[in-house]
């Protein structure tokens, strides 16, 4: 079950985004995220703008993201391509436990619910994100730029 995420629900974020850091490091990709990303007050700003969600599965939260309806600021400027300029979602800061297998496959099931058109970007050594997207009919449209001046390869799924 996916659902909007609770202040009560904060605490149980942290852990399970400390897993998924660990998990991208022990799979070629230990820069994405720094060691405390996101930090608990980007968890309560997304908390507040009624953008962050949390998966549950047998009674116990095991995933979280972030799907911000509207323009990510981000995305204004890509090296490439977006396929669209009509309205979209964008899909943040995805993570899991790791004890309930098919959070992606929900998550994105629940966004295009929302809205058909998405976007995602994801760290060039994030080969698993990467797969994840790639094999779910994003198609790769360029580099953008995040806050910290890092490139991040930019995906988009128009339907």
């Amino acid at each position: 079950m996916i659902r909007l995420a609770r202040a009560e629900d904060l605490p149980a974020l942290i852990p399970i985004y400390a897993v998924a850091r660990r998990f991208m490091a022990e799979h070629g990709n230990p820069t994405q995220w720094s060691d405390r990303y996101p930090l608990p007050e980007d968890l309560e700003a997304d908390l507040n703008r009624a953008q962050l969600y949390v998966w549950e599965a047998n009674g116990a939260i095991h995933g979280v993201f972030v799907l911000q309806l509207g323009e990510e600021p981000n995305y204004r400027e890509i090296d490439g391509a977006w396929l669209s300029d009509a309205p979209y979602g964008t899909i943040h800061r995805i993570a899991s436990d790791g004890a309930a297998p098919g959070l992606f496959d929900a998550c994105l099931a629940f966004c295009r619910d929302k809205i058909a058109h998405l976007r995602i970007d994801t760290h060039e050594n994030n080969a698993v994100m990467r797969h994840l997207i790639t094999s779910r009919g994003f198609l790769p449209c360029g580099t953008i730029t995040v806050e910290d001046g890092t490139p991040r390869l930019a995906f988009e799924r128009t339907g």
